[in-house]
């Protein structure tokens, strides 16, 4: 099975990639194996039913707003982020959900959608099983699926609809592991970049691999400028102010601040990172990179590549693109991009190794420099735990993403110093992380049940 960069890196809305986006393709998807059935014009209700991790926290993370999306025809990377209210309040008033254009189910959130905080279905802690019943109470379709990150969704141990292209012809430079793509590059002496570029030929023109890849920088820097410019209060309860407005108009009207204090870089990071988050938290459009919890890290740090760094350019931006792709599927091969599943190392770890990783790639660093930086991000983010408050992507979700952006960045600038060499391998701390998540508690698992979640309360 070939998996290529734009698998990893999706186009969706916020708030949360495992609770929003792939709850929302889930729901999509059972209503199109309805209509593929032809029984979706005997439909007359839906019932959802949400386990684990989705049961914890699948309120704040927005998933019954996705679940009423997806079954409403809406797929997370094309929906405008400005129709949602207004979808939502027509449902909620005419008590129904229109599945397609011809056919349309009664709907009660109470009645409808359940959340199992106990239960958990077999394959993972975000599963979800969707009933879809006649006039007489009858079950036509019954099916489970499971968001396991990223916006990825499992149904039956296979893939329930094309995230991971599957392909009978073997990749040009197909890797499992980084010693394995060390290996390649260095016999063929390639860069990681261009060893993608490769593999990504597989299946699109270079031309139109570089055409996608720009496009994943117009969203990154869209999604940035949303965030610079809405000021107000995030949706959920928490009334969590938005910082990145006035951050913005401090920096942007004080640049001789700069000349002071050199470590004003710092804040402009901090601040890209905090306007992606903010605009993930408030629902908008974001690229789950790898996940929606960790969207802000790779933008803040391309944006410190593209602003601040000597030389840089379009073709460094997709280099930074192509070789954080790599390292992520190393992650999402050998381990997990899940909160739910390993912690937040699985999601602010991943994007903060895959961010460093890309960083080296775009100013010209070795691959194993770029291993080197990738590795050194992640080891010092082994046990984060992922304990949102109120089960809400923002305290500590927003300000983690900014540290992970920093730190990204100083992984980068240790493993630069150095001459690629080290003792613990890119391979190794991945091992080590999945182990690491295996053994954390539940708690600690995107379930709002322990550290700061409950903690809060106490100080």
């Amino acid at each position: 099975m070939a998996v290529s960069v734009f698998d990893l890196f999706k186009v969706g809305i916020g708030p949360s990639s495992s609770h929003t986006v792939g709850p929302m393709r889930a729901a999509y998807l059972f209503c199109q194996q309805l209509q593929t059935r032809k029984i979706i014009d005997g439909v007359t209700s839906i019932k959802t039913e949400l386990f684990g991790s989705l049961g914890h926290t699948g309120r704040g993370h927005g998933t019954d707003k996705a679940i009423i999306l997806g079954l409403s025809g809406y797929q997370p990377d094309k929906i405008d982020p400005d129709l949602i209210d207004g979808i939502m309040e027509n449902v909620e008033k005419q008590k129904q959900i229109q599945l397609s254009k011809d056919s349309s189910i009664d709907f009660n959130a109470k009645k409808h959608m359940m959340f199992h905080k106990r239960k958990m279905l077999p394959l993972h802690s975000n599963g979800m099983r969707f009933i879809a019943f006649d006039k007489d109470g009858n079950e036509l379709l019954t099916k489970d699926f499971y968001s396991v990150g990223g916006g990825f969704i499992i149904s039956h141990n296979k893939l329930a609809q094309k995230e991971i292209v599957e392909d009978a012809t073997e990749l040009p430079y197909s890797f499992n592991s980084g010693e394995e793509l060390l290996e390649l590059c260095n016999k063929n002496n390639l860069t990681i970049a261009e060893l993608m570029y490769h593999n990504e030929k597989t299946w699109l023109s270079k031309a139109q691999i570089n055409k996608k890849l720009d496009s994943l920088w117009q969203v990154f820097k869209a999604c940035v400028d949303r965030g610079l410019n809405s000021a107000g209060i995030l949706p959920g309860g928490l009334k969590v102010k938005r910082r990145a407005p006035e951050l913005f108009q401090e920096l942007r009207d004080k640049p001789q601040a700069a000349l002071r204090d050199p470590l004003t870089i710092l804040d402009w990071v901090n601040l890209y990172a905090l306007a992606v988050s903010e605009e993930n938290a408030a629902g908008g459009r974001v690229v789950t990179a790898p996940t929606n919890g960790a969207a802000g890290i790779i933008p803040a740090v391309l944006h410190y590549y593209y602003h601040f760094c000597p030389d840089a350019n379009i073709q460094g931006v997709r280099n930074f693109i192509l070789t954080a792709g790599a390292v992520g599927m190393l992650y999402k091969k050998n381990a997990s991009i899940s909160g739910a599943e390993v912690g937040c190392q699985g999601e602010v770890g991943v994007a903060c190794s895959m961010a460093a990783a890309g960083l080296a790639a775009a100013c010209h660093e070795s691959p194993e420099h770029i291993e080197n930086a990738a590795e050194i991000a992640m080891e010092h983010n082994l046990g984060l735990t992922c304990d949102p408050i109120g089960g809400l992507v923002q305290i500590p979700c927003i300000e983690r993403n900014a540290m992970g952006a920093v730190k990204a960045i100083n992984a980068f600038r240790m493993s630069s110093k150095g001459d690629g060499s080290h003792w613990v391998s890119l391979d190794k701390v991945i091992k080590t992380m999945k182990i690491t998540g295996q053994d954390m508690q539940s708690k600690y698992k995107e379930t709002s049940r322990g550290g700061l979640a409950v903690n809060i309360i106490e100080c």
